[in-house]
């Protein structure tokens, strides 16, 4: 695709019946390889960086969500593009590699399915660690997001216009990106099809009382618990308009035990804006 992203992916088929594209780089003897989970609207490009920066001595493995990156993209009527799907899809995509136990390195969207994914069975998590994310009802939701919900124009802004990962290029960093890191986040969000996940991803927001996703994230809200034996770590960007420091509070108060890295001058994608802090703290914590 281009320099930045050299990798050879992988693809398998999830029990939902559609095409699932990963990346499985480092060592296959990895008694607890990273699984690091995307958001709405990047994909495994997003980690490209910290793939290379740990894949000699660690495995990696990174799913694209369904719909997103070079998974395959079914039309929303064959596929939910919910919560519960999503995270299904991932205990496929462990079973397919008979893999046991992971370390959890999620971002936005990644956060809510990761663990929702390991809810039941937090014994299979070494570690995890948290960029920018959430795993809990909240209706701190930024009305320029808020927006993309709505009936008929919400569909038409977000495909028919990239009116999500186009401005997401901007607006979730504060250092903006090169152009080669441009070119990669929207390379698979082309047309009308290649961005059904984009705005289904912004559709199951469980931001009504009656959404039909609020209930199990509600359910993986209240199991947060589980981990609290669990080795955790974040690194957030202070400047994130979206999974504002608000969120970070949260997260405190859930796991008081967690180790706290505070980007002051990053945004939403904060591995765009502050790069090397992030793996500076990151690498050993991941590595360990």
């Amino acid at each position: 695709m281009n320099s930045e992203y050299d990798f050879s992916g992988h693809t398998f088929q999830t029990k939902s019946g559609f095409q699932m594209h990963y990346l499985d780089e480092g060592p296959r003897d990895d008694d607890a390889p990273v699984l690091m989970l995307h958001g709405n609207p990047t994909w495994s490009f997003f980690y490209r960086r910290i793939i290379k920066s740990l894949s000699s001595a660690k495995r990696c493995i990174v799913p694209d969500h369904i719909g997103c990156g070079f998974s395959e993209k079914p039309n929303f009527r064959d596929f939910p593009y919910d919560l519960n799907t999503h995270s299904k899809n991932l205990i496929d995509l462990m079973e397919h590699l008979e893999v046991k136990r992971v370390t959890l390195l999620v971002h936005d969207w990644g956060g809510a399915i990761g663990l929702t994914a390991f809810r039941d069975r937090p014994d299979q998590v070494k570690k995890i660690a948290l960029l920018n994310t959430a795993a809990f009802p909240s209706c701190d939701v930024p009305k320029r997001i808020l927006l993309c919900r709505t009936p008929v124009l919400g569909q038409i802004f977000v495909r028919g216009f990239n009116g999500f990962a186009w401005p997401a290029t901007w607006m979730a960093t504060t250092k903006g990106l090169s152009k080669e890191a441009k070119q990669g986040f929207l390379h698979p969000y082309q047309s009308w099809q290649d961005r059904v996940a984009v705005w289904r991803f912004v559709k199951d927001i469980p931001y009504e009382e009656d959404h039909p996703s609020l209930q199990l994230l509600q359910d993986t809200s209240s199991k947060l618990d589980c981990f609290r034996s669990t080795p955790i770590m974040t690194c957030w960007g202070m400047r994130d308009f979206c999974f504002s420091p608000r969120f970070l509070d949260a997260w405190k108060k859930k796991w008081p035990h967690m180790e706290v890295h505070e980007m002051q001058k990053a945004g939403h994608y904060v591995l765009e804006d502050a790069y090397e802090e992030c793996e500076a703290q990151m690498k050993p914590f991941l590595l360990n």
